[in-house]
C-alpha cells in the first residue's frame, strides 16, 4: 500500500487529524511518509495548511499541496472565484506517485468528501484514486446520519470499482450517545468494510508529543496501529 486515499463522508468530521494519525503510526513502524493536500481551501498563501497540522502533529512527514485557494468553498468553485486554474484528477496522480518514488506511504488527503469536484468538468477525488490503483479509507463521523452518508460514499467506490479499505471514526465524543454507540456495530455493516480505528474527540488539540505517543492506539493493525475494533465495541456499547 504505498499510496493510500483518505477521504471523509462530509466536512469537519476528523480527516486532517486522522490523516495525522495514520503518518504518525506509519512513522512510529518505521516507515517514511509523505502527506499531499489534493486541493487546500480557505487559507491565504502564508497560512498553514492541512498538510502542515498534520506534519505539526506527527512529526517528519513530507507535507506538500497540489494547490490552494482563498476561499472555503469546493476546490472548482474556489478555483474559479478566484481565477486560478483548477486542480485536476491527473495533477493529485501525478504528484502522488512522484512522491512515492521516495517514500515508502503517501497518504492523499481530499477536500470535503469523495465527489466534491476539483474543475468544471466534474473531476474528484475519486477520479485521482482510479488513476492510482490506490485503496481509499473513509473518515466518518460517530452519530446520527453518519450510516446513510457512510453507505453513499462506500457505494459510490464499488461501484467505481475502488477498494474501500476500511472506516475511521474522525472523532468519538467522550460520552457516546445511543446513536454513536450502536453505529460502532453497523458502520462496517453498512461500509461492507472494517472499521479500522477511531480518534478520541479532541485528539488534535494534543501536544504532538502526545498525538505520536497515543495514535497507534486509535488505529488497528491494518494501519500500523494496535486497536481493537471487536474490544472497542464491547466496551463502548454497554
Amino acid at each position: 500500500m504505498p499510496i493510500l486515499v483518505i477521504t471523509g463522508t462530509g466536512t469537519e468530521i476528523g480527516k486532517t487529524v486522522t490523516t495525522a494519525a495514520v503518518a504518525a503510526a506509519a512513522l512510529a513502524a518505521g516507515r517514511s511518509v509523505a502527506v499531499l493536500k489534493a486541493a487546500q481551501t480557505g487559507v491565504r498563501p502564508d497560512e498553514r495548511g492541512d498538510a502542515d497540522e498534520v506534519a505539526r502533529l506527527a512529526g517528519a512527514v513530507a507535507a506538500a499541496e497540489v494547490a490552494r485557494f482563498p476561499e472555503p468553498l469546493a476546490p472548482g468553485t474556489a478555483a474559479r472565484r478566484a481565477g486560478l486554474p483548477p486542480v485536476r484528477p491527473h495533477d493529485v496522480a501525478e504528484a502522488a506517485a512522484k512522491l512515492a518514488t521516495d517514500h515508502e506511504l503517501v497518504l492523499v488527503e481530499g477536500a470535503g468528501g469523495l465527489l466534491v469536484r476539483f474543475d468544471a468538468t466534474g473531476g474528484t477525488l475519486a477520479d485521482a484514486a482510479r488513476l492510482l490503483n490506490a485503496p481509499v479509507l473513509v473518515v466518518a463521523s460517530a452519530g446520527l446520519g453518519t450510516l446513510n452518508t457512510t453507505e453513499l460514499t462506500a457505494r459510490e467506490l464499488r461501484a467505481r470499482e475502488l477498494q474501500l479499505l476500511g472506516v475511521v471514526i474522525g472523532s468519538w465524543p467522550d460520552s457516546p450517545d445511543l446513536a454513536s454507540r450502536c453505529n460502532v456495530a453497523d458502520l462496517p455493516e453498512v461500509a461492507g468494510a472494517p472499521l479500522l480505528g477511531a480518534l478520541p474527540a479532541g485528539a488534535g488539540a494534543l501536544a504532538p508529543a502526545d498525538f505520536r505517543a497515543a495514535a497507534p492506539n486509535w488505529l488497528s493493525a491494518r494501519l500500523d496501529g494496535t486497536w481493537d475494533a471487536e474490544a472497542f465495541r464491547v466496551r463502548e456499547a454497554s
